[in-house]
């Protein structure tokens, strides 16, 4: 795959990203059916391969479960082959998901993801939202804190995975890279991705495929047809059907 420029970032990612969410957690989960967490062993498989394979960036977060820890354990081994996103703000204990974005929730967040992934800096951080995105970003000082920490050499990114257009959009005054909501049955964010590529932000989509609901080569397709997204970020257990994105994504791309 020909990697695609993420903003103003200096990053390079490919198109299709992989969503870690799987290889963690299967609790309070929104796709159609549900699921077996793999092994470690089968985790490791499936990283390893999708490397392989040029995914070269992967996203994951505090609320995917076991998902920091089990890819710091397949692939840091590897980490100078893709780009690494976690996010801050949302934790998944016992069931139930839990918010804290004060900044000494962020500092322990960010020391965990380190430790978990074995690593030393942080690709891009966003922020996980819990749907108010202009609470958060107005009422709480999180911004300030990614900001001091970016400076501080332990992320090279900062950003933004919220719900709404207007959080995105008041985003778009600090950051780095946005994660938003784009898929052929919404297009509510298309003129934020515009917005945000004129002001040199980078732009990853998640739910490209509507946590499952929509055909897969179609909606990649559709969201990759669109130049000035980075990556559109994609989970999955199975390593064949991995491919199979892959080979949907040949799509025109500006290159990187």
């Amino acid at each position: 795959m020909q990697r695609r420029p993420l903003g103003r970032t200096g990053l390079c990612v490919s198109p299709i990203g992989f969503g870690a969410f799987k290889i963690g957690r299967n609790q309070g989960i929104k796709y159609p059916s549900g699921y077996a967490l793999p092994t470690d062993a089968e985790v490791d498989r499936l990283l390893n391969g999708l490397l392989d394979a040029g995914i070269t960036y992967i996203d994951t977060a505090p609320a995917y479960g076991l998902s920091e820890e089990r890819i710091g354990r397949a692939i840091a081994h590897r980490r100078g082959e893709f780009v690494l996103s976690t996010k801050v703000g949302e934790t998944f204990d016992n069931g139930k998901s839990k918010y804290d974005y004060s900044e000494p929730g962020v500092h322990r967040s960010i020391e965990r993801s380190l430790r978990r992934l074995k690593t030393d800096i942080l690709d891009i951080v966003f922020i996980h939202s819990d749907g108010n995105d202009r609470r958060i970003l107005d009422e709480t000082p999180i911004v300030e804190t990614l900001r001091d920490l970016k400076t501080a050499g332990l992320i090279a990114a900062i950003g933004l995975s919220g719900k709404t257009v207007e959080g995105a959009t008041q985003s778009l005054e600090w950051a780095d890279v946005v994660m938003v909501e784009y898929h052929i049955d919404d297009r509510s964010h298309e003129t934020l991705i515009s917005a945000a590529a004129d002001r040199g932000v980078g732009v990853v989509v998640k739910k490209g495929l509507a946590s499952g609901q929509l055909s897969a080569e179609a909606a990649i397709r559709f969201v990759l047809a669109n130049p000035l997204v980075g990556s559109l970020v994609i989970g999955g257990l199975n390593l064949d059907h991995i491919r199979t994105n892959i080979a949907a994504c040949r799509v025109e791309s500006p290159g990187c």
